[in-house]
């Protein structure tokens, strides 16, 4: 199993959302998170006033575990639905999940995803 973390724009939640939901990757969790990558934040400047940085940018970190061979599927799916194309779209981690136990009924493994 893998939990697929990826780190969106806001205004791209509910597309991202709705394109996993097609394809039956239902659980997932949200989280409010700000951050800054490679763009470093931005640079507000309007006509004579003066200039100020906003270094920490609101986004959205996703959630998910699925089965090793859904991953490629799922990060594609995140990719396609995110991407504006800008810089800022984020990004998706993968990473490894040794044990996954649903805490109603005891089931391990990917039956609790």
């Amino acid at each position: 199993m893998k939990k697929i973390e990826a780190i969106i724009r806001p205004e791209k939640l509910d597309e991202v959302k709705h394109a996993l939901a097609e394809k039956g990757y239902i659980g997932l969790n949200i989280v409010g998170v700000t951050g800054r990558g490679v763009q470093k934040g931005i640079v507000h400047a309007g006509r004579g006033a003066q200039a100020y940085s906003v270094d920490m940018l609101p986004k959205v970190k996703l959630e998910t575990v699925v089965a090793d061979k859904d991953v490629d599927e799922v990060v594609a799916i995140i990719q396609a639905s995110a991407q504006t194309g800008n810089i800022g779209d984020g990004k998706i981690f993968v990473l490894p999940v040794e044990q996954a136990i649903r805490v109603r009924t005891g089931e391990r493994g990917e039956v609790a995803v």
